[in-house]
Protein backbone atom coordinates (compact mmCIF):
# COMPACT_ATOMS: atom_id res chain seq x y z
CA UNK A 1 0.00 0.00 0.00
CA UNK A 2 1.48 3.21 -0.63
CA UNK A 3 -0.12 6.96 -0.18
CA UNK A 4 0.63 6.36 3.76
CA UNK A 5 0.39 9.90 4.73
CA UNK A 6 -3.19 9.25 3.94
CA UNK A 7 -5.86 10.82 7.04
CA UNK A 8 -8.24 8.08 6.66
CA UNK A 9 -9.89 9.31 9.85
CA UNK A 10 -11.15 12.49 7.98
CA UNK A 11 -13.30 10.22 5.22
CA UNK A 12 -16.52 8.98 5.92
CA UNK A 13 -17.91 6.88 2.67
CA UNK A 14 -21.23 6.59 2.64
CA UNK A 15 -21.11 4.19 -0.96
CA UNK A 16 -18.74 2.79 -3.08
CA UNK A 17 -18.37 3.45 -7.17
CA UNK A 18 -16.63 0.72 -9.45
CA UNK A 19 -14.95 0.77 -12.27
CA UNK A 20 -15.41 -2.38 -14.43
CA UNK A 21 -12.71 -3.02 -17.11
CA UNK A 22 -9.17 -4.27 -15.62
CA UNK A 23 -10.91 -3.59 -11.72
CA UNK A 24 -13.72 -5.87 -11.73
CA UNK A 25 -12.31 -8.28 -14.81
CA UNK A 26 -10.10 -8.79 -16.94
CA UNK A 27 -11.39 -8.13 -20.10
CA UNK A 28 -8.20 -6.66 -21.68
CA UNK A 29 -6.68 -9.92 -22.06
CA UNK A 30 -10.24 -10.91 -24.49
CA UNK A 31 -9.87 -7.26 -26.02
CA UNK A 32 -6.05 -8.04 -26.87
CA UNK A 33 -6.94 -11.84 -28.49
CA UNK A 34 -9.97 -10.61 -29.87
CA UNK A 35 -8.01 -7.71 -31.80
CA UNK A 36 -4.90 -9.58 -32.32
CA UNK A 37 -6.95 -12.49 -34.76
CA UNK A 38 -9.10 -9.62 -35.80
CA UNK A 39 -5.90 -6.86 -37.37
CA UNK A 40 -4.41 -9.99 -39.01
CA UNK A 41 -6.94 -10.39 -41.10
CA UNK A 42 -5.88 -6.52 -42.32
CA UNK A 43 -2.86 -7.88 -42.65
CA UNK A 44 -1.58 -5.79 -39.60
CA UNK A 45 0.08 -6.80 -36.39
CA UNK A 46 -1.03 -5.79 -33.09
CA UNK A 47 0.85 -3.48 -30.68
CA UNK A 48 0.51 -3.01 -26.99
CA UNK A 49 -2.49 -0.81 -25.39
CA UNK A 50 -0.69 2.48 -24.32
CA UNK A 51 0.95 2.26 -28.59
CA UNK A 52 -2.59 2.17 -30.12
CA UNK A 53 -4.34 4.02 -27.45
CA UNK A 54 -7.39 1.77 -26.44
CA UNK A 55 -7.08 1.90 -22.78
CA UNK A 56 -9.72 3.85 -20.83
CA UNK A 57 -11.31 5.13 -23.87
CA UNK A 58 -15.07 5.11 -24.74
CA UNK A 59 -15.46 2.67 -27.66
CA UNK A 60 -15.95 5.24 -30.12
CA UNK A 61 -12.49 7.04 -29.28
CA UNK A 62 -11.00 3.93 -29.07
CA UNK A 63 -12.49 2.93 -32.46
CA UNK A 64 -11.04 6.18 -34.08
CA UNK A 65 -7.74 5.83 -32.83
CA UNK A 66 -7.28 1.90 -33.86
CA UNK A 67 -8.83 2.75 -37.31
CA UNK A 68 -6.46 6.01 -37.38
CA UNK A 69 -3.16 4.26 -35.95
CA UNK A 70 -3.52 0.77 -38.11
CA UNK A 71 -4.47 2.64 -40.88
CA UNK A 72 -7.76 0.34 -41.44
CA UNK A 73 -9.45 0.92 -45.06
CA UNK A 74 -12.62 1.55 -43.05
CA UNK A 75 -14.74 3.70 -40.52
CA UNK A 76 -14.97 3.72 -37.26
CA UNK A 77 -18.39 2.79 -37.42
CA UNK A 78 -17.67 0.00 -39.66
CA UNK A 79 -15.01 -0.80 -37.03
CA UNK A 80 -17.43 -0.96 -34.63
CA UNK A 81 -19.58 -3.31 -36.41
CA UNK A 82 -16.89 -5.95 -37.37
CA UNK A 83 -15.57 -5.87 -33.42
CA UNK A 84 -18.52 -5.93 -31.82
CA UNK A 85 -19.91 -9.67 -32.69
CA UNK A 86 -16.43 -11.02 -31.88
CA UNK A 87 -16.23 -9.80 -28.20
CA UNK A 88 -19.46 -10.63 -27.32
CA UNK A 89 -19.00 -14.06 -28.82
CA UNK A 90 -15.73 -14.12 -26.12
CA UNK A 91 -16.88 -12.09 -22.99
CA UNK A 92 -17.67 -15.60 -21.57
CA UNK A 93 -13.77 -16.16 -21.02
CA UNK A 94 -13.02 -12.99 -18.89
CA UNK A 95 -12.60 -13.56 -15.24
CA UNK A 96 -12.93 -11.94 -12.62
CA UNK A 97 -9.91 -10.44 -10.92
CA UNK A 98 -8.56 -11.09 -7.90
CA UNK A 99 -10.80 -9.64 -5.14
CA UNK A 100 -13.34 -8.88 -7.56
CA UNK A 101 -15.70 -11.13 -5.94
CA UNK A 102 -15.34 -10.65 -2.25
CA UNK A 103 -15.46 -7.14 -2.99
CA UNK A 104 -19.12 -7.19 -4.24
CA UNK A 105 -20.23 -9.90 -2.07
CA UNK A 106 -19.04 -7.72 0.95
CA UNK A 107 -20.55 -4.36 0.19
CA UNK A 108 -24.15 -6.81 -0.87
CA UNK A 109 -23.95 -8.41 2.26
CA UNK A 110 -23.22 -4.60 4.56
CA UNK A 111 -26.30 -2.92 2.28
CA UNK A 112 -23.35 -0.48 1.70
CA UNK A 113 -24.73 1.24 -2.04
CA UNK A 114 -22.30 0.67 -4.68
CA UNK A 115 -22.39 1.15 -8.33
CA UNK A 116 -21.02 0.18 -11.58
CA UNK A 117 -19.89 2.83 -14.11
CA UNK A 118 -17.80 2.71 -16.99
CA UNK A 119 -16.60 3.93 -20.33
CA UNK A 120 -18.34 0.93 -22.15
CA UNK A 121 -21.98 1.52 -23.12
CA UNK A 122 -25.14 0.17 -20.80
CA UNK A 123 -25.45 -2.92 -23.50
CA UNK A 124 -21.86 -3.73 -23.29
CA UNK A 125 -21.24 -3.30 -19.66
CA UNK A 126 -24.70 -6.24 -18.90
CA UNK A 127 -22.90 -8.30 -21.40
CA UNK A 128 -19.50 -8.62 -19.85
CA UNK A 129 -21.12 -9.25 -16.40
CA UNK A 130 -24.02 -11.74 -17.77
CA UNK A 131 -21.14 -14.70 -16.94
CA UNK A 132 -20.13 -13.54 -13.63
CA UNK A 133 -22.82 -15.48 -11.11
CA UNK A 134 -24.63 -12.22 -8.99
CA UNK A 135 -22.79 -9.63 -10.38
CA UNK A 136 -25.82 -7.92 -12.12
CA UNK A 137 -27.97 -8.75 -9.63
CA UNK A 138 -25.99 -7.02 -6.80
CA UNK A 139 -25.01 -3.46 -8.23
CA UNK A 140 -27.78 -1.09 -7.04
CA UNK A 141 -27.05 1.13 -10.03
CA UNK A 142 -25.22 0.48 -13.34
CA UNK A 143 -23.96 3.46 -15.58
CA UNK A 144 -22.50 3.21 -19.03
CA UNK A 145 -21.26 5.85 -21.06
CA UNK A 146 -23.95 6.08 -23.82
CA UNK A 147 -26.19 7.67 -20.57
CA UNK A 148 -24.16 10.79 -20.11
CA UNK A 149 -23.13 13.67 -22.10
CA UNK A 150 -19.17 12.73 -21.46
CA UNK A 151 -17.49 9.38 -20.62
CA UNK A 152 -13.80 9.39 -17.98
CA UNK A 153 -12.39 11.25 -17.42
CA UNK A 154 -15.21 14.15 -17.42
CA UNK A 155 -17.04 13.62 -14.23
CA UNK A 156 -20.28 12.99 -15.70
CA UNK A 157 -20.17 9.25 -15.41
CA UNK A 158 -19.15 9.28 -11.66
CA UNK A 159 -21.69 11.88 -11.27
CA UNK A 160 -24.58 10.47 -12.15
CA UNK A 161 -24.02 7.31 -10.32
CA UNK A 162 -24.00 9.02 -7.43
CA UNK A 163 -27.03 11.04 -8.14
CA UNK A 164 -28.97 7.42 -8.62
CA UNK A 165 -27.50 6.11 -5.52
CA UNK A 166 -28.79 9.67 -4.14
CA UNK A 167 -25.47 9.92 -2.36
CA UNK A 168 -23.41 13.22 -2.15
CA UNK A 169 -20.53 12.91 -4.41
CA UNK A 170 -17.81 14.20 -1.47
CA UNK A 171 -19.47 10.92 0.30
CA UNK A 172 -18.46 8.58 -2.24
CA UNK A 173 -15.58 6.06 -2.67
CA UNK A 174 -13.66 5.30 -6.40
CA UNK A 175 -12.15 1.74 -6.94
CA UNK A 176 -10.42 2.19 -10.19
CA UNK A 177 -7.64 -0.02 -11.65
CA UNK A 178 -5.32 0.38 -14.37
CA UNK A 179 -7.11 3.97 -16.39
CA UNK A 180 -5.89 7.36 -15.33
CA UNK A 181 -8.58 8.79 -16.84
CA UNK A 182 -10.73 6.90 -14.71
CA UNK A 183 -9.33 8.40 -11.60
CA UNK A 184 -9.07 11.69 -12.91
CA UNK A 185 -12.75 11.58 -13.41
CA UNK A 186 -13.13 10.43 -9.81
CA UNK A 187 -11.38 13.91 -8.78
CA UNK A 188 -12.95 15.82 -11.17
CA UNK A 189 -16.28 14.48 -9.39
CA UNK A 190 -14.97 15.75 -5.99
CA UNK A 191 -14.91 11.91 -4.98
CA UNK A 192 -12.48 9.81 -2.74
CA UNK A 193 -10.17 7.33 -5.44
CA UNK A 194 -8.18 4.47 -4.29
CA UNK A 195 -6.23 2.62 -7.56
CA UNK A 196 -4.60 -0.04 -7.94
CA UNK A 197 -2.35 1.28 -11.05
CA UNK A 198 -0.73 -1.31 -14.20
CA UNK A 199 2.37 -0.59 -14.86
CA UNK A 200 1.46 1.44 -17.94
CA UNK A 201 -0.68 3.77 -16.22
CA UNK A 202 2.02 4.50 -12.69
CA UNK A 203 1.37 8.03 -12.77
CA UNK A 204 -2.69 7.00 -11.86
CA UNK A 205 -1.28 6.55 -8.52
CA UNK A 206 -0.36 9.77 -7.91
CA UNK A 207 -3.35 11.21 -8.77
CA UNK A 208 -5.48 8.95 -6.58
CA UNK A 209 -6.03 9.51 -2.95
CA UNK A 210 -4.87 5.85 -2.06
CA UNK A 211 -3.00 2.88 -4.14
CA UNK A 212 -2.99 -0.49 -3.36
CA UNK A 213 -0.39 -3.45 -4.80
CA UNK A 214 -3.98 -5.65 -5.16
CA UNK A 215 -7.84 -5.04 -4.71
CA UNK A 216 -7.50 -7.51 -2.00
CA UNK A 217 -5.14 -5.06 0.04
CA UNK A 218 -8.26 -3.12 0.24
CA UNK A 219 -9.46 -2.31 3.75
CA UNK A 220 -12.83 -1.13 4.00
CA UNK A 221 -12.57 0.59 7.53
CA UNK A 222 -10.00 3.24 6.36
CA UNK A 223 -13.34 4.59 4.82
CA UNK A 224 -15.45 4.28 7.34
CA UNK A 225 -16.94 0.99 6.65
CA UNK A 226 -17.48 -2.03 8.29
CA UNK A 227 -14.18 -4.27 8.07
CA UNK A 228 -14.21 -7.84 6.01
CA UNK A 229 -14.85 -10.51 8.46
CA UNK A 230 -13.77 -13.45 6.31
CA UNK A 231 -9.99 -13.16 7.76
CA UNK A 232 -9.11 -16.62 9.20
CA UNK A 233 -6.08 -16.48 11.14
CA UNK A 234 -4.09 -13.81 9.39
CA UNK A 235 -5.24 -14.69 6.28
CA UNK A 236 -8.65 -15.45 4.11
CA UNK A 237 -9.32 -17.44 1.00
CA UNK A 238 -9.95 -16.61 -2.12
CA UNK A 239 -10.86 -18.37 -5.50
CA UNK A 240 -8.47 -20.56 -6.97
CA UNK A 241 -5.59 -19.38 -8.82
CA UNK A 242 -4.12 -21.93 -11.18
CA UNK A 243 -0.82 -21.67 -12.47
CA UNK A 244 1.92 -23.68 -14.20
CA UNK A 245 5.34 -23.46 -14.66
CA UNK A 246 9.42 -24.35 -14.41
CA UNK A 247 10.60 -24.02 -11.20
CA UNK A 248 14.30 -21.85 -11.29
CA UNK A 249 15.92 -21.00 -8.30
CA UNK A 250 12.67 -20.77 -6.15
CA UNK A 251 11.18 -18.72 -9.06
CA UNK A 252 8.37 -19.74 -11.31
CA UNK A 253 8.83 -19.28 -14.76
CA UNK A 254 5.17 -19.54 -15.84
CA UNK A 255 3.95 -21.05 -19.01
CA UNK A 256 1.71 -19.41 -21.50
CA UNK A 257 -1.85 -19.83 -21.36
CA UNK A 258 -3.12 -23.36 -22.53
CA UNK A 259 -5.98 -23.74 -20.98
CA UNK A 260 -9.14 -22.94 -18.76
CA UNK A 261 -8.11 -23.91 -15.59
CA UNK A 262 -4.30 -21.70 -16.26
CA UNK A 263 -3.85 -18.17 -16.87
CA UNK A 264 -1.00 -16.14 -17.38
CA UNK A 265 -1.34 -13.63 -13.85
CA UNK A 266 -2.50 -10.15 -14.81
CA UNK A 267 -0.99 -7.01 -12.41
CA UNK A 268 -3.67 -7.09 -9.82
CA UNK A 269 -2.53 -10.41 -8.26
CA UNK A 270 0.49 -9.00 -6.15
CA UNK A 271 0.79 -10.56 -2.47
CA UNK A 272 1.61 -13.58 -0.61
CA UNK A 273 -0.14 -16.54 -1.11
CA UNK A 274 -0.25 -20.54 -0.16
CA UNK A 275 -1.65 -23.03 -1.28
CA UNK A 276 -0.82 -26.27 -3.24
CA UNK A 277 1.82 -27.49 -5.58
CA UNK A 278 2.07 -30.37 -7.60
CA UNK A 279 5.42 -32.21 -8.90
CA UNK A 280 4.86 -35.43 -11.29
CA UNK A 281 2.15 -37.18 -10.88
CA UNK A 282 1.88 -38.04 -7.46
CA UNK A 283 4.07 -35.74 -4.95
CA UNK A 284 2.65 -32.70 -3.13
CA UNK A 285 3.61 -29.90 -0.76
CA UNK A 286 2.39 -27.21 0.84
CA UNK A 287 3.73 -23.67 0.09
CA UNK A 288 3.88 -19.64 0.60
CA UNK A 289 4.13 -17.87 -3.22
CA UNK A 290 5.16 -14.20 -3.41
CA UNK A 291 3.77 -12.39 -6.26
CA UNK A 292 5.51 -9.49 -7.22
CA UNK A 293 5.11 -6.88 -9.92
CA UNK A 294 8.23 -7.02 -12.41
CA UNK A 295 8.22 -4.04 -14.28
CA UNK A 296 8.67 -4.80 -18.12
CA UNK A 297 7.16 -4.31 -21.38
CA UNK A 298 5.74 -7.94 -20.90
CA UNK A 299 4.06 -6.66 -17.21
CA UNK A 300 4.98 -10.49 -16.30
CA UNK A 301 5.43 -11.21 -12.03
CA UNK A 302 7.76 -11.89 -9.95
CA UNK A 303 6.13 -15.57 -8.45
CA UNK A 304 8.78 -16.52 -5.60
CA UNK A 305 7.97 -20.18 -3.92
CA UNK A 306 9.04 -21.74 -0.42
CA UNK A 307 7.78 -24.71 0.92
CA UNK A 308 5.65 -24.77 4.35
CA UNK A 309 6.94 -27.70 5.29
CA UNK A 310 10.41 -29.06 3.64
CA UNK A 311 13.17 -27.53 1.34
CA UNK A 312 12.12 -27.49 -2.14
CA UNK A 313 16.09 -26.83 -3.46
CA UNK A 314 16.17 -30.17 -4.87
CA UNK A 315 13.21 -29.31 -6.79
CA UNK A 316 15.19 -26.61 -9.41
CA UNK A 317 13.92 -27.44 -12.66
CA UNK A 318 10.99 -29.25 -12.40
CA UNK A 319 7.66 -28.68 -14.23
CA UNK A 320 5.18 -27.69 -11.23
CA UNK A 321 1.13 -27.25 -10.96
CA UNK A 322 -0.02 -24.77 -8.23
CA UNK A 323 -3.16 -23.67 -6.86
CA UNK A 324 -3.61 -20.75 -4.37
CA UNK A 325 -5.93 -20.99 -2.11
CA UNK A 326 -5.47 -18.14 0.50
CA UNK A 327 -4.12 -14.62 0.48
CA UNK A 328 -1.87 -13.23 3.66
CA UNK A 329 -2.28 -9.12 3.36
CA UNK A 330 0.46 -7.53 1.71
CA UNK A 331 4.06 -7.98 2.33
CA UNK A 332 4.57 -7.21 6.11
CA UNK A 333 7.77 -8.44 7.74
CA UNK A 334 6.27 -8.89 11.12
CA UNK A 335 4.26 -11.96 9.71
CA UNK A 336 5.22 -15.07 9.69
CA UNK A 337 3.97 -16.08 6.42
CA UNK A 338 4.95 -20.12 6.73
CA UNK A 339 3.03 -20.38 9.77
CA UNK A 340 0.03 -18.51 8.80
CA UNK A 341 -0.31 -20.85 5.82
CA UNK A 342 0.58 -23.88 7.87
CA UNK A 343 -1.98 -23.99 10.35
CA UNK A 344 -4.52 -22.59 7.48
CA UNK A 345 -3.83 -25.08 5.26
CA UNK A 346 -5.04 -27.56 7.90
CA UNK A 347 -8.59 -25.97 8.14
CA UNK A 348 -11.87 -26.91 6.04
CA UNK A 349 -12.02 -23.69 4.57
CA UNK A 350 -9.04 -23.70 2.54
CA UNK A 351 -9.88 -27.13 1.09
CA UNK A 352 -6.72 -29.27 0.14
CA UNK A 353 -7.22 -30.48 -3.65
CA UNK A 354 -7.45 -34.59 -2.45
CA UNK A 355 -11.04 -33.64 -0.42
CA UNK A 356 -12.78 -32.07 -3.42
CA UNK A 357 -14.22 -35.92 -4.12
CA UNK A 358 -13.19 -35.50 -7.73
CA UNK A 359 -15.86 -32.88 -8.98
CA UNK A 360 -14.43 -29.06 -8.12
CA UNK A 361 -12.36 -27.16 -10.05
CA UNK A 362 -9.19 -28.00 -8.03
CA UNK A 363 -9.41 -31.93 -8.49
CA UNK A 364 -10.22 -30.95 -12.83
CA UNK A 365 -6.72 -29.46 -12.94
CA UNK A 366 -5.08 -31.68 -10.55
CA UNK A 367 -6.07 -34.75 -12.77
CA UNK A 368 -5.63 -32.45 -16.16
CA UNK A 369 -1.91 -31.82 -14.37
CA UNK A 370 -1.22 -35.36 -13.62
CA UNK A 371 -2.23 -36.11 -17.41
CA UNK A 372 0.09 -33.46 -18.85
CA UNK A 373 2.95 -34.65 -16.65
CA UNK A 374 2.03 -38.71 -18.16
CA UNK A 375 2.24 -37.12 -21.63
CA UNK A 376 5.64 -35.41 -21.49
CA UNK A 377 7.08 -38.61 -19.83
CA UNK A 378 5.48 -40.68 -22.62
CA UNK A 379 7.10 -38.64 -25.16
CA UNK A 380 10.68 -38.35 -23.26
CA UNK A 381 10.47 -42.02 -23.71
CA UNK A 382 9.90 -42.16 -27.53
Amino acid sequence: MTNTDYNSAKTKISAVILDLDGTLLNTGLVVRSVLKEYLASYGKVLITDSKHGRVGKTQKESAAAIVMNYELPITPDEYIAEINPLCNAKWKDAKALPGANRLIQYLHKHRIPFALASNSSREHIEAKISNQKGWKESFSVIVGSDQVQSGKPSADLFLEAAKQLTVDASNCLVIEEDSLVGVKAGKAAGMKVVVVPSDTEADAATVADLSLDSLLEFQPELWGLPPFDDWVNNAFPVTPIYLEGQLTDGFLAESPEKDVHTSVLPHQSCGVYFGWAKIGISKDIKVVVCIKRKLSVTSQSYIQLCSVDESIDHLNGEQMHLVLVGYIRGFRSEVNYKSVALSCLKLPVFTCPESSRGSGLITQFWKWAALQTLVAKFFEML
